[in-house]
């Protein structure tokens, strides 16, 4: 039996989208497979059946990387790919395998507009990194895995959760990637049902702010209310998924729910679009597709570089309560 290491350190929906090689892994080799991730993810990989094996660390690896070589590891997966990996595979000091992250080609289409990356999402190219062990993608998308005690009944907070609901996904990693609130708000009040907010601690004022301006009694702000894993049990059951580029988004494909997702200042052909393989016409992708500015990163900012944020400010409201209303 192989010992196998896969790394990614970061965040919650790149870790979501490793997990297709993850359950591949398991599913189609003879291998004990451990995970050297950051601590505040996890339990993401722990609650994970295919993974007999979780390290992490808070700051630095010298923190675990003591307890990695005691392992001895046959293989090692880099699906990070950064200085902290390539210290990592040093150390243990076996075969390995990367992945492509196409950095030359994010710069060109970032800086110059053009647009010379592959289309291909990203799982596909975790899932080449895989290929000379004999592991193909099996095509059935993500996985997230809620605990039980982290089930929650949408009634039980709120009656009228009990029936048919809209998550939408106020948060975001930057300023850029998010829908400002008084967009949010206008789109809500165009819903004829019952909207939970999620997000973060730092999207709790937002979420108070779009309630306020949706003016009607019929949102829940949920935002640095509940846990990741109680957050993704509120989306499991909601009957349709608005969001931001963000790890949330992922997590709504891993159930499958028709997805609103809304790009700022990046865009899908970084290849990070939901994946719903099978099943993408569950996806509308709203985005502002005109400007020359777009995207301005591949990650995103504090404030928009042009002071304009037309990317978002610009987002037609009507076409996305469509798409939202459709998939109900």
């Amino acid at each position: 039996m192989k010992k196998i290491l896969l790394i990614r350190f970061s965040s919650i929906g790149d870790i979501v989208l490793t997990t297709p090689v993850v359950r591949a892994l398991k599913s189609q080799l003879d291998c004990e497979l451990h995970i050297l991730t950051k601590k505040q993810y996890s339990g993401i990989y722990q609650n994970n059946p295919h993974v007999d094996r979780v390290h992490f660390f808070e700051k630095e690896l010298l923190e675990v990387l003591p307890e990695l070589k005691k392992q001895q590891f046959d293989f090692v997966i880099d699906l990070q790919k950064n200085l902290r990996s390539l210290k990592v595979k040093r150390a243990l000091n076996c075969s390995s395998a990367s992945f492509p992250k196409l950095k030359r080609q994010k710069w060109l289409l970032v800086n110059f507009k053009i647009n010379k990356l592959p289309d291909v999402h990203i799982v596909d190219r975790y899932v080449d990194a895989v290929k000379s062990l004999g592991v193909v993608n099996d095509n059935k998308g993500l996985d997230y895995f809620i605990p039980e005690d982290s089930f929650i009944n949408p009634a039980e907070i709120d009656s009228r959760l009990g029936k048919t609901y809209i998550a939408f996904v106020i948060g975001g990693q930057h300023f850029t990637k998010m829908l400002p609130p008084e967009k949010a708000a206008s789109i809500i009040t165009k819903l004829d049902f019952p909207v939970v907010l999620l997000g973060g601690k730092e999207d709790a004022a937002k979420g108070d702010e779009i309630k306020k301006q949706a003016g009607n009694n019929t949102v829940l702000n949920a935002a640095g209310e509940l846990s990741l894993d109680q957050s993704a049990s509120i989306i499991r059951q909601a009957a349709v998924v608005i969001t931001n580029d963000t790890g949330l988004m992922h997590i709504a494909a891993t159930f499958q729910k028709p997805i609103v997702s809304l790009w700022g200042n990046t865009v899908p052909q970084f290849g990070m679009y939901p994946y719903l393989p099978g099943s993408e016409n569950q996806s509308f992708i709203a985005e502002v597709s005109h400007l020359k500015c777009r995207p301005c990163s591949k990650l995103g900012f504090k404030k928009c570089p042009k002071g304009h944020f037309k990317c978002m400010l610009e987002q037609n409201e009507e076409l996305i309560v469509q798409k939202t209303l459709e998939f109900l």
